[in-house]
């Protein structure tokens, strides 16, 4: 028991245990060097008559078998001391001194074979007493170590790993992807199980993280695979759409009805299809209209989306609404396109807003323009008006009215009868021109795709915050029963919540079931690690007194992956969580994980592509006619429809003729 009576006790044998080392060690020596004892006159028959009995015993006889006793002696005393615990001594330093000591103590026999009988005896005596010191101040040192040995895992990476899913877990839909993980200080094989894409998949990841390289072209290659119908937004064309052009080459036959393969690309205009986003047979009422319009608008002016409900920001939304709705009624929608709009839009007011009364549905919406009018509130109307008009004249560009003019296929990627894989790809450097567009194409592709019946799709989006889709967070919580699986790619939360504002971005970043995720930092970090939980870790302190050192060992709760292990990730090192299926549980749905990919044979598959073809050969005469084509028919539509509105007496009162 550790109290004051017993440790006195001890330190008392300890102390008795000593003092019989050192008096074997100095009967050895006097024993040893007895004639140089003698020669100084150090002896005394008392002492001769003490040695000669204790030589009796036999143990002091032998030169070497003396010393190791007194050294056994020495060794037992130093097992019960107790040093002042010091960090700074290390067990290096205690071991060398012990071997010096005990080199010194065994090798000084050497010094008794020397011819000059005092210095045989000086020197013998002198290195044998050295020899013992210092392994006496060697054991001493060992006592004073910190003989506990703590985790020396600096950053506690150990405490952090947990069990991760190594099973395949593989269906019809499901996204498979190997990798590999770090368990106690092991590697172990895992998978990535994502067994239902249609919950919704958002891969997250600094610029190098390997989104594209080791997330987004495995859901591509696997989703084509597997035959789905596919939309995918290449931010960087053509990275995504040649790799989507060459499996469709390669699996596109064993679909069950083989798909077709559009393009949308307003750079390279042979290697695009046309396709008009305001397709009549997609509008089927006003409210439609209303969110082509919002998309466009909001598409071409990021900044409107914080300001949704201001006057100057609903005022032209409802006037391109308005212009969208009377080409979708005007002839069946014969000239319901994007370039008809915008060349719509530059019409004189007093033109315009005549033929737009004559049409009942739109006559709320153009109601406040034509009064401001007809009551010259002009800077009111600009105000209106003009922010739209400005914004349209931006996308009248003669390849993008040749590309939004044209029909060569609908949106309806999932069609049963004719299912499709369409890529439409995005140039940096014109982002926020063809984003906005691009946001055109997706609004009206989600208006078809989320029916009943139809094959099943994906969507995938590559850098998500360069488009504006409106309503991406109600197309993901309802297309789950319609087999259209989403993946949003982003670099960060903080992007997403600049060009969305922070509410429809907490939404989107919230709603979706499976999470993917590189290096981020800040808040998307912190959110991150918070979704993952915690798990029991070890924990270890250490306490260092004057004759004591205690440790303690415990377990709790801690964060799996802290936030900022998930901003030092390197590239390819992913974190995340997966959903699973009622009859497919899931129980490891976490992961902190090495996505591996065979980079020989990737290389290899990327030589090996082919490029895009050409699908149509375009002239610069046929983009310049196309061009003229849409200004002469709007131009026509004016005049037609002033002269049956003239012709008509119930509608010429509605022609405003100002002076």
């Amino acid at each position: 028991m550790h109290t004051g009576e017993n440790e006195q006790g001890l330190r008392k044998i300890m102390d008795l245990t000593r003092i019989i080392s050192i008096f074997i060690l100095l009967l050895h020596i006097y024993y040893h060097c007895y004639g140089g004892f003698k020669a100084w006159n150090l002896t005394h028959d008392l002492s001769d008559r003490l040695l000669l009995n204790i030589a009796r015993i036999g143990f002091l006889t032998n030169l070497h078998g003396s010393k190791s006793i007194a050294l056994v002696f020495l060794g037992i005393s130093l097992l019960g001391v107790k040093g002042k615990k010091d960090e700074a001594v290390n067990a290096k330093r205690a071991v060398l001194t012990i071997f010096a000591g005990l080199f010194l103590y065994f090798s000084s026999a050497v010094f008794l074979q020397l011819k000059s009988l005092d210095v045989a005896v000086g020197s013998y005596s002198l290195v044998t007493l050295a020899g013992f010191l210092l392994v006496l101040k060697g054991g001493t040192l060992m006592s004073r170590l910190i003989n506990v040995k703590l985790n020396g895992d600096v950053f506690n990476h150990l405490n952090e790993t947990f069990p991760q899913e190594e099973r395949l877990l593989c269906n019809e839909y499901s996204i498979n992807l190997p990798a590999r993980y770090n368990l106690k200080g092991k590697q172990r094989k895992s998978w990535i199980n994502i067994i239902n894409p249609f919950r919704g998949l958002l891969v997250m990841g600094s610029p190098g993280s390997g989104k594209s390289y080791f997330i987004i072209q495995h859901i591509i290659k696997q989703h084509i695979q597997k035959g789905f119908s596919m939309f995918i937004y290449d931010y960087k064309f053509d990275d995504l759409t040649k790799i989507a052009y060459n499996y469709y080459l390669i699996h596109g036959n064993q679909y069950t009805v083989k798909p077709r393969f559009y393009v949308i690309n307003f750079d390279d205009l042979e290697r695009s299809h046309r396709c008009n986003p305001l397709d009549p047979s997609t509008l089927h009422d006003i409210s439609d209209a209303a969110e082509s319009s919002r998309t466009i608008m909001l598409g071409l002016n990021h900044e409107w989306i914080k300001k949704s409900g201001d006057f100057f920001v609903e005022s032209p939304i409802n006037f391109v609404t308005a212009l969208i709705w009377f080409l979708r009624r005007y002839k069946d929608g014969k000239f319901c396109t994007l370039p008809h709009v915008i060349e719509l839009a530059q019409v004189e007011y007093d033109k315009l807003f005549s033929i737009l009364r004559s049409e009942p549905q739109i006559e709320a919406l153009i109601n406040p323009f034509v009064t401001a009018y007809l009551n010259d509130a002009k800077e009111q109307l600009e105000g209106q008006i003009a922010s739209a008009k400005i914004s349209l004249s931006r996308l009248a560009s003669e390849k993008l009215y040749y590309i939004l003019s044209g029909n060569d296929f609908t949106l309806d990627i999932n069609n049963p009868v004719q299912p499709k894989i369409v890529c439409m790809g995005n140039n940096p450097q014109k982002t926020q021109t063809y984003g906005a567009v691009l946001s055109l194409y997706t609004t009206a592709l989600t208006r078809v795709i989320n029916r009943k019946a139809c094959t099943k799709s994906s969507l995938v989006f590559d850098e998500f915050p360069t488009l504006y889709f409106n309503g991406i967070d109600h197309l993901i919580a309802t297309v789950r029963s319609n087999r259209v699986a989403t993946t949003i790619a982003v670099q960060d939360s903080s992007q997403l919540k600049l060009h969305y504002g922070k509410d429809q971005a907490e939404v989107i970043l919230n709603i979706v079931g499976n999470v993917i995720s590189g290096q981020v930092s800040g808040d998307s970090a912190k959110q991150l690690s918070e979704k993952f939980g915690k798990i029991l870790q070890d924990r270890q302190s250490i306490a260092i007194n004057r004759s004591d050192t205690s440790i303690t060992k415990s377990k709790q709760l801690d964060l799996a992956i802290p936030a900022s292990k998930i901003s030092m990730l390197s590239s390819g090192e992913f974190v995340g969580v997966v959903a699973d299926n009622p009859s497919e549980k899931i129980e490891l749905k976490a992961f902190h994980t090495q996505v591996v990919n065979d980079h020989a044979a990737l290389k290899r598959e990327q030589l090996a592509y082919l490029d895009l073809p050409l699908f149509s050969p375009v002239t610069d005469k046929d983009i310049s006619a196309c061009f003229a084509g849409v200004k002469n028919e709007v131009r026509s539509l004016i005049l037609c429809e002033l002269e049956r509105m003239m012709d008509t007496p119930e509608l010429a009162d509605l022609i405003i003729r100002k002076a």
